[in-house]
């Protein structure tokens, strides 16, 4: 088996969050990230069942057929638990797995939580986002900068617990001596770029517990919307490297002091100049006008949001589950929401199929009542209760 050189791993509750939903397994061989959904308490209770499954059945057998196993397990503990529990319902995880063995690791992935690759100063993103947002930008719908801003960014299309079996992505990565393995939560990709990642990363190569505190501390400085949660793990001995897919590469850092800029490093000194005189002569007609602009400006706005106001469309909440808003699918500086959820459906997205979604969530603009009629008919065709 792969000697493994250094593991680390951590997790933090974020700025907004009043609980952490997140867990994870650092127990080599074994490694896990799952990012639970469902509410604060439920949320917590489906990622904490699915990692005690994985930490229970151990990592006996090996290759991708044992990593599907391990999470289909802990798929069955969190469906069985939201289908006996009332205060459970509609409870799920994300779960992603890696599983070290001789001259390979084996990961299984469901959900928007990550595995990365850092390899030769490259970071290579191995895992497919199961999302909302990632299936549009994949069907070419959204570009990757308009997906950054999307509302409903944290949607995710497959989870653990909401149905008795999940379909999980497998596939075998061949390692070499140096690789290093990163798990994570979306609370770390959402708020902190790639090439952040693998600055952070190689500022503190030598030390993991220390790159788990940068990138944290990265995530939280971007805003900390979610928990975070890392885990490493490099390969001290192993195989041949394989291809490489979706890298991001950094140029040599020259130093840390030079790289490490502080709020008030890089800014350029401002040349103060004496004010202009104000001019002394005045059009009065040419205010008179600008005030009738204005005014008009003023009210065609006005109208405009009126309008959008009494607009609706259907999406879904970051549990998961369907919902019709009213209002327009934007947020603005400071996340600020241009809308507000008016019916929150008990249908969840991952129980609707890629083409449905597709056609449910293109936010075109509804009447209140057409809204909920086109989520009530999928709600009757599925049985959400």
């Amino acid at each position: 088996m792969n000697r493994l050189a250094q593991v680390a791993s951590l997790t933090d509750t974020g700025r907004r969050r009043r609980h952490n939903e997140d867990a994870y397994v650092c127990e080599p061989p074994l490694f896990a990230v799952a990012d639970g959904m469902g509410g604060a308490q439920a949320g917590e209770l489906a990622s904490n069942l699915a990692a005690a499954a994985l930490r229970d059945e151990g990592s006996r057998g090996g290759g991708e057929e044992r990593v599907d196993e391990l999470i289909q397990e802990a798929n069955r503990r969190v469906y069985e638990r939201q289908t006996q529990d009332s205060s459970a319902t509609g409870m799920g995880t994300t779960m992603t797995v890696a599983l070290v063995e001789d001259g390979h690791v084996a990961i299984g992935h469901v959900g928007d939580s990550r595995a990365y690759l850092i390899r030769d100063r490259r970071l290579e993103q191995l895992t497919e986002d199961h999302s909302l947002v990632a299936e549009l930008v994949r069907s070419g719908k959204l570009s990757p900068e308009e997906a950054e801003g999307h509302p409903q960014r944290s949607v995710i299309t497959r989870a653990l617990g909401t149905d008795p079996d999940v379909d999980v992505d497998t596939f075998s990565v061949e390692t070499k001596p140096g690789d290093l393995f990163l798990l994570c939560s979306d609370g770390l990709t959402a708020m902190v770029d790639d090439e952040t990642i693998l600055r952070e990363v190689e500022r503190n190569r030598e030390d993991l517990t220390a790159a788990s505190k940068a990138l944290v501390k990265a995530a939280n400085k971007g805003g900390g919307d979610d928990n975070i949660t890392v885990v490493f793990f490099e390969i001290g001995a192993g195989g041949e490297t394989g291809d490489t897919a979706r890298t991001v590469t950094l140029p040599p850092i020259e130093g840390d002091d030079e790289a490490t800029l502080d709020e008030h490093d890089g800014v350029p000194a401002v040349r103060v100049e004496e004010p202009a005189r104000p001019r002394e002569r005045h059009t009065g007609r040419g205010v008179l006008f600008a005030l009738l602009a204005l005014v008009l400006l003023v009210g065609i706005c006005g109208f405009a949001a009126w309008g959008l106001w009494r607009s609706h469309f259907v999406g879904a909440e970051p549990d998961g589950h369907v919902a019709v808003y009213q209002g327009v699918p934007w947020n603005i500086v400071g996340n600020v929401k241009l809308y507000r959820a008016v019916y929150v459906s008990p249908l969840l997205t991952a129980q609707l199929s890629q083409a449905e979604r597709k056609k449910l969530f293109d936010h075109t603009l509804r009447s209140d009542g057409s809204a909920r009629a086109v989520v009530r008919r999928y709600e009757e065709q599925i049985g959400a209760k």
